[in-house]
Formats: C-alpha cells, sequence, structure tokens
C-alpha cells in the first residue's frame, strides 16, 4: 500500500516540475564540476544557482552586442 502513496506524489512532484520548469544537461569535464562548486560557495549561492545566474549574465551581456 506505501508504495502506491509514493508513487502517486513522485508523479505529482513530476507534473509539478514538467509545468514549471526547464531541463538542462550540462556536461562538463572533470574536476570543472568542484571548480564550479568553489565559485557558487564563494558567493553563498547553491550551484544550480549560481549557474542560472552565470548563464543570466552571460546571455544579457551577448543580447546587448
Amino acid at each position: 500500500m506505501e508504495k502506491k502513496k509514493y508513487a502517486s506524489n513522485t508523479r505529482a512532484k513530476n507534473k509539478w516540475n514538467a509545468a514549471n520548469y526547464d531541463r538542462l544537461y550540462p556536461y562538463v569535464k572533470k574536476g570543472k564540476k568542484a571548480t564550479y562548486l568553489a565559485a557558487a560557495q564563494a558567493t553563498g549561492k547553491s550551484l544550480n544557482e549560481w549557474i542560472e545566474t552565470t548563464l543570466d549574465a552571460a546571455a544579457q551581456q551577448a543580447n546587448e552586442e
């Protein structure tokens, strides 16, 4: 019985995530993740927040050129 409860919760979360988020799957060379994580921690952000902020800044700069 518990498995059905968990399965429905997972389906609901997946449905909500699909409706509210886009997924990106960036692959980086070995060792770069640690570099990016250190940069994120230095700014007090999560790795995801740091990546999103960095990409937003790069996109804005590219659009201004």
